[in-house]
């Protein structure tokens, strides 16, 4: 078997019906990518740390047990190898406070996650789309 050229996708998600629909969405809009899941923040970071291969996105969940989402980003973004990574975070956190503080610590976008499974693959296919077209440092 060959090894994939594409860099995998990150998935930082506790809830596995959201990892099972994510993976659906992925299959349908035809992303190829591999799709690594993590179940907290702390499983997401021994994963980054142990593979020399960085993901080309983190999907992230805020609300997550033994570490949250915004202490996930706390520890990527003091890393000179994981900061630039281009990380989404899907939540169903409505907190404004939640979105000042992912913002402020670099995320490039913050999706609502939706239970109606349409809605769902397009916000998926919206991420795809841009970055099929973002030009990364």
């Amino acid at each position: 078997m060959m090894k994939s050229c594409k860099p995998p996708i990150l998935l930082v998600e506790d809830d596995q019906v959201d990892v099972l629909t994510t993976r659906r969405a992925l299959k349908e809009i035809h992303v190829t990518n591999p799709l690594v899941v993590c179940e907290n923040g702390e499983e997401g970071l021994a994963w980054l740390h142990d593979n020399a291969e960085v993901p080309c996105l983190v999907l992230l969940d805020l609300n997550m047990p033994v570490m949250n989402g915004i202490e996930f980003l706390e520890h990527i973004k003091r890393d000179a190898r994981l900061r630039r990574i281009p990380t989404v975070v899907l939540t169903t956190s409505e907190e404004q406070e939640d979105k000042v503080r992912t913002f402020d610590l670099g995320i490039v976008g913050y999706m609502a996650k939706s239970v109606d499974y349409r809605r769902f693959v397009e916000v998926m296919r919206s991420i795809d789309l841009y970055w099929t077209m973002s030009e990364l440092p």
